[in-house]
């Protein structure tokens, strides 16, 4: 995995290598192994590496000279050995062992469609010299981020914001209308982001610039059609468990060790029990542990490991580390977040780090694939109540649901029928599943300044997201309706971003998900809804098709979201600690009044009841953790001018880039040393 960095212009106008190199610093963490760098007249590709694949041939940028293709490729296509024999058979001939060089033969072969031949995770862009053309392309569900920035007859594209904003001609403001989505769906949706002038590429797109114009063409969309034929459960878990192996099996391919993510759950523990039926290698393990009872999953990571045999490692992570880290949590998160629960992930990559690791094998998507989150189940509970909405003990399945937000519970039930919309009219809103989530989310805007308010106005309701629904959205059933919000929304914008490859990236670390292998995606979008959740058992299919490799205790147990401590790392009550120092500062009245971001009277009342301990409901834990974050993107990315090196060695004077060849001039480089 890697860090990507790019300009391009549309004249012939030669790019000055010394901003590309600024925008290459910065992403030192992504790519700790090796830099390199292209500059030919009007284009500049720059390339981070870690070494994963082929670490003595896969140079970056590469090129494809015959063809007039250069490349800056972040991630990993793990069909590439299969591609790079059928393209041998079409007469291509390969210099390389990488993926990064099928990508080239791939694109000189079939073009723009090369990339649904891919099985990957991915972020690349290519120069076709011939064309003055540059493709840039992003996997199906965004599991890579790219970003990019238009300035002028110049575009700016990189792995990072903050590569872009290495760069003084991008402007650096935060967008209203970005927070405010953010303070919605805990996410932008993209292109948006939450900077003015800067647009992220949504999953499954293809950017092309060309003769100075851009355009943005999908290539996939995941598309939920329950098949209605005639198949045995045995028959859908038996061809569900043999894709996750495969789809495991191509996710150990690497030059180097892999290890797993293994947290006491069904879905990480599957995946650790299926590397260990593809390989006979030894398997290293990692995971998360908490002094919390109410966060802490260390007694299913010990029957995970005692069943499998697996080498473990875990990290503690107290309410205290989570303070002392959370500004670089946010730094690499490069936008708001609402929960703490990155932090941890940030302490666990370090730990596959320190331990010799840069690939682990992790369980996410399984949720989402296959119905284990809670909001499936409510959304159910919701329907069945409002079918009689008189009942007194339907509601009462909600609170099993959420037995650790006490107040809900205790709330009249006249509020707890507003709240989670059960009255006729809720039922017809397509975005019913997600009313209650997104409207609780909402209340942080009432800490917005009556400015950023006034400036984020302008998109009534959930207009934005309605406007990116598919035409059938409306026809699928309510479980496939709540799963594509789930996998579209928040999956990308937030459980594969703050909590996936920032963190893990921010150690050099590549994650790999096995659950979001295109194939097992697709699978999963024509599975019957009965069969993900039966009743109210979450991932049924999933777990049915589990037996027999996964520890039966495991399988049975009852899914616990992952969360961490959040007011308390910040406002440690009653334990002699006080707040660290920069979160009296950044929440300080007059810093508040200053940034203009948030009303200065409410952020002091908030901060006040965190101070004595009473910050206990979901809302006021939101809202803290929102705000402070929002305050550290202002102070790390608004208000500072990043402090970035030079790539290491590489520094030239701008006299001797111009002797080199004026206009058209090629200047390459790479260097095995650190960024500074």
């Amino acid at each position: 995995m890697c860090g990507i960095v790019g300009i391009v212009y549309s004249e012939h106008v030669p790019v000055d290598p010394r901003p590309l190199r600024r925008m290459l610093a910065t992403l030192a963490h992504r790519g700790p192994d090796e830099q390199g760098y292209l500059v030919e007249g009007p284009v500049g590709l720059g390339h981070a590496r870690l070494s994963i694949i082929d670490p003595a041939g896969g140079h970056q940028p590469m090129n494809h000279p015959q063809a007039g293709l250069w490349i800056t490729f972040n991630g990993e296509i793990f069909n590439y050995v299969e591609l790079r024999e059928e393209l041998i058979g079409r007469g291509h001939q390969f210099r390389t062992r990488s993926d990064t060089e099928v990508i080239l033969h791939a694109y000189d072969e079939w073009g723009d469609s090369c990339v649904e031949r891919f099985n990957g995770q991915w972020a690349f862009a290519i120069w076709d010299k011939p064309r003055r053309r540059l493709f840039l392309s992003r996997d199906r569900l965004g599991i890579r981020p790219l970003f990019y920035a238009r300035l002028g007859n110049r575009l700016l594209f990189a792995s990072e914001v903050k590569a872009l904003l290495a760069n003084p001609d991008v402007p650096r403001r935060i967008d209203p209308a970005g927070l405010d989505q953010v303070f919605t769906y805990w996410t932008t949706l993209a292109p948006r982001t939450i900077f003015e002038g800067i647009a992220e590429l949504p999953p499954g797109h293809n950017l092309i610039w060309e003769d100075g114009r851009l355009s943005t063409r999908r290539y996939w969309q995941l598309a939920i059609e329950p098949d209605v034929a005639a198949r045995t459960e045995d028959d859908w878990a038996e061809e569900l468990i043999e894709l996750l192996g495969d789809a495991t099996r191509l996710r150990l391919r690497s030059d180097v060790p892999v290890g797993a993510y293994l947290s006491g759950g069904l879905d990480s523990t599957l995946t650790t029990a299926l590397i260990q039926r593809t390989t006979d290698a030894p398997l290293r393990t990692f995971s998360i542990t908490f002094d919390d009872a109410e966060f802490d999953e260390s007694e299913y990571q010990r029957q995970s490991v005692a069943a499998l045999g697996t080498q473990h490692e875990a990290i503690r992570c107290t309410a205290r580390d989570i303070g002392q880290i959370f500004p670089s949590v946010v730094w690499h998160a490069e936008r708001p977040i609402l929960r703490t629960a990155p932090a941890p992930l940030f302490l666990l990559s370090e730990l596959v780090h320190d331990s010799g690791f840069k690939v682990v094998v992790t369980g996410e998507g399984a949720d989402e694939m296959f119905g284990g989150y809670n909001i499936f189940k409510e959304a159910k509970v919701r329907r069945f109540w409002a079918a009689q909405p008189a009942s007194a003990w339907r509601p009462l399945l909600l609170g099993k649901l959420y037995p650790y937000l006490p107040n809900l519970q205790a709330q009249p039930l006249a509020y707890r029928k507003a709240f989670f919309h059960v009255r006729p009219e809720d039922l017809a809103d397509p975005l019913f599943s997600h009313l209650p989530r997104w409207e609780i989310t909402s209340r942080i805007k009432s800490f917005l300044s009556d400015e950023v308010r006034r400036a984020a106005a302008g998109t009534p309701g959930y207009a934005d997201c309605l406007a990116q629904l598919p035409d059938q959205f409306t026809q699928w059933p309510p479980f496939c309706q709540a799963q594509y919000l789930e996998s579209t929304i928040f999956m990308p914008g937030y459980l594969l971003s703050s909590q996936g490859d920032r963190m893990a990236m921010a150690h050099s670390v590549e994650g790999r998900y096995p659950f979001l292998d295109y194939r097992v995606a697709e699978f999963a979008a024509r599975i019957p809804p009965r069969l993900k959740m039966k009743g109210l058992r979450e991932k049924y299919l999933l777990k049915r098709a589990s037996r027999g490799l996964v520890p039966e205790s495991v399988v049975q147990r009852a899914k616990q979201p992952y969360r961490a401590p959040d007011a308390a790392s910040f406002f440690p009550a009653g334990d002699g600690g006080s707040s660290p120092e920069y979160v009296r500062e950044l929440l300080a009245p007059e810093r508040i009044a200053k940034d203009g971001i948030f009303r200065p009277s409410a952020v002091e009342s908030l901060t006040r009841k965190a101070a004595h301990g009473e910050v206990i409901g979901q809302r006021d834990n939101m809202a803290l953790v929102g705000i402070l974050s929002t305050q550290l993107i202002v102070d790390q990315f608004i208000r500072k001018q990043p402090a970035v090196g030079e790539v290491a060695d590489v520094a030239r004077p701008a006299a001797a880039w111009q002797a080199a060849g004026g206009d058209m001039a090629a200047e390459t480089f790479h260097s095995t040393s650190s960024v500074q």
